[in-house]
């Protein structure tokens, strides 16, 4: 079978533009220009811009959008950046609300394991809806919902965290799936209301989570850019170099650059 050419450009925080084939895919958009202030129960605020323009992105055929919710994974230019795309797919609460601000039929919710075929060209991937728990049990009802994602092409298996932490629901997804990306969400996120409680993936439960999922290949990605995201990218390293199994599994994105998966 003749694999499907992936590029991936890493644009910040958890947003990067994928090309898969003839398909163009972006995730969790956020462009504003940095220093800027969210308010919300747990502030946030940026501190580093993205490193490609809302402006410059090709047309976008799909977006996947883990959840609508945080600033940081989507924010006020991120949802002009939907006005334009083809499809999105969410959460199916994400999608009642964008679709009533606008986006109509263009945006779809997805619950855990429900598929979506989607073609652009040539080219046809499946997206599959994954399990996703943004912070310690019991704070659901804070955070609200999240969604990964899975999508299939040919013999490409790529999968997209979203935002969450270690829970027993990630395991299926190795189970079921034969990953050879895994696009993971890390950054440790804290904040001073909360204390202790972490709300996306540490070092450590990034390389738990990587040795459970089983794919070849791991892009970190949500570890920068904000000042709730406390996790240095050099814990990352190490903790996947503390591993002989994961040590050569590990691959960082430079900002900005279009890069090919092989």
């Amino acid at each position: 079978m003749t694999a499907v050419p992936v590029t991936a450009t890493y644009i910040g925080t958890a947003t990067v533009l994928l090309r898969i084939g003839e398909l163009t895919v972006l995730t969790d958009p956020a462009f504003d220009q940095a220093p800027a202030d969210y308010p919300a129960a747990r502030p946030l605020h940026r501190t580093t811009g993205p490193a490609l323009a809302a402006d410059a992105l090709p047309p976008i055929d799909l977006v996947l959008l883990s959840h609508d919710q945080h600033a940081d994974n989507l924010d006020r230019a991120g949802r002009e950046v939907l006005g334009r795309a083809g499809l999105v797919l969410t959460t199916p609460e994400a999608a009642a609300r964008l679709g009533g601000a606008g986006l109509g039929s263009r945006v779809e919710g997805l619950a855990s394991w429900e598929s979506r075929t989607v073609t652009a060209g040539a080219t046809t991937v499946t997206v599959t809806a994954t399990p996703a728990r943004h912070g310690p049990e019991g704070t659901e009802q804070a955070t609200g919902p999240v969604t990964g994602f899975v999508v299939t092409t040919g013999n490409r298996t790529l999968y997209v965290s979203g935002d969450t932490v270690r829970h027993d629901a990630l395991a299926e997804i190795g189970a079921r799936f034969a990953l050879d990306t895994a696009f993971l969400h890390f950054g440790d996120a804290h904040f001073p209301s909360t204390g202790d409680l972490a709300f996306s993936l540490s070092a450590a439960e990034g390389a738990a989570v990587a040795r459970t999922l089983g794919a070849r290949r791991v892009i970190p990605l949500h570890f920068d850019s904000w000042t709730h995201l406390a996790e240095d990218p050099a814990r990352i390293t190490a903790a996947f170099a503390a591993d002989p199994d994961l040590a050569d599994r590990l691959r960082w994105l430079a900002p900005g650059r279009e890069e090919t998966l092989d």
